[in-house]
């Protein structure tokens, strides 16, 4: 019996180690957001390759890959665990490893902390200029936007939008050295599409967000007017990143392939506007998310 007994035990602490193992990428790796990372980190590289093309030394556009996704997912992960109590009372999000009770909050405050503090320690290993804008997108994304201002007013976007604007900045002042115009301006591009992404959602989960009483632009303002606020932005984003794109001198062929994607994204916003509708929006959310992907490798390839 004792045999069998010790047995069980040795079984039962098999399969605990295994699922324990097995965690990171079934419960942990969603609290990235790894499509939303993925997004910020080409940016990120993007900015960098513009000014720093070819790439002389890989180990340090390996650096700046490496320490993006360790802060970009630091933070993300702080986010969802300060925001684990309005995502249980979303249909759209109450079944995250957090709010779901899948992950234990304490570690997951605990691994975003070390992952963000490795990632910034990492940047100014790198350049400390280049380190003071990856801390910046931090703290704003973190404290200024998540902590302070996502609860209190809708136009926390704007503050989520200079967070997602760090990356790409980032790249550039680590490729250049220094903050220029052609970096404020891929920042921009980045600042203008991120009320895309966000006002897109507050109409479409519209019921989830008053359920979790947030503050949003659709509340506060009306869908018609919170639709406009979509379509302006999409435009200067366009406008933002046909300025950078000038200023960088691409060739013939990359700015005409660039104005043909950034027609698009014009086509979509006024349409939107003649013609609202819930899938005339979402179809515009989709397009300006591909249009940044795209630019940005654009930038990047062209760089070569």
């Amino acid at each position: 019996m004792e045999t069998e007994y010790s047995s069980g035990v040795q079984k039962n602490k098999s399969r605990n180690f295994r699922a324990r193992i097995s965690a990171p990428r079934t419960q942990y790796w969603p609290l990235i957001k790894s499509l939303q990372t993925g997004l910020l980190m080409t940016t990120g590289i993007a900015g960098y390759m513009s000014a720093r093309c070819p790439v002389i030394y890989w180990s340090t556009l390996l650096g700046l890959a490496g320490s993006l996704f360790l802060a970009i997912s630091g933070s993300t992960m702080l986010n969802m665990w300060y925001d684990q109590d309005i995502d249980a009372k979303m249909k759209r999000t109450c079944n995250r490893p957090l709010s779901a009770g899948k992950v234990s909050p304490r570690h997951v405050l605990r691994l975003g902390l070390a992952m963000s503090l490795v990632g910034v320690l990492w940047a100014a290993l790198l350049s400390p200029l280049y380190a003071l804008v990856v801390f910046a997108g931090w703290f704003f994304d973190v404290l200024v936007y998540t902590i302070w201002l996502k609860r209190r007013t809708a136009w926390s976007i704007v503050w989520g939008g200079i967070a997602g604007a760090m990356p790409v900045l980032a790249g550039r002042v680590m490729g250049s050295g220094q903050i220029d115009w052609i970096g404020l301006a891929l920042g921009l591009a980045v600042l203008f599409w991120i009320p895309t992404h966000i006002l897109t959602f507050n109409m479409r989960y519209f019921e989830d967000y008053q359920s979790a009483g947030l503050p949003t632009f659709p509340k506060r303002y009306g869908f018609p007017a919170t639709r406009l606020a979509i379509s302006v932005a999409s435009v200067l984003a366009g406008l933002a990143m046909g300025a950078a794109a000038l200023g960088l001198g691409l060739t013939q062929g990359s700015l005409q392939l660039m104005g043909l994607l950034s027609g698009g994204l014009l086509a979509l916003a006024v349409y939107c506007l003649l013609r609202p509708s819930e899938r005339a929006n979402f179809t515009l959310f989709k397009y300006a998310s591909m249009y940044m992907m795209f630019s940005m490798l654009l930038i990047a390839l062209t760089a070569f």
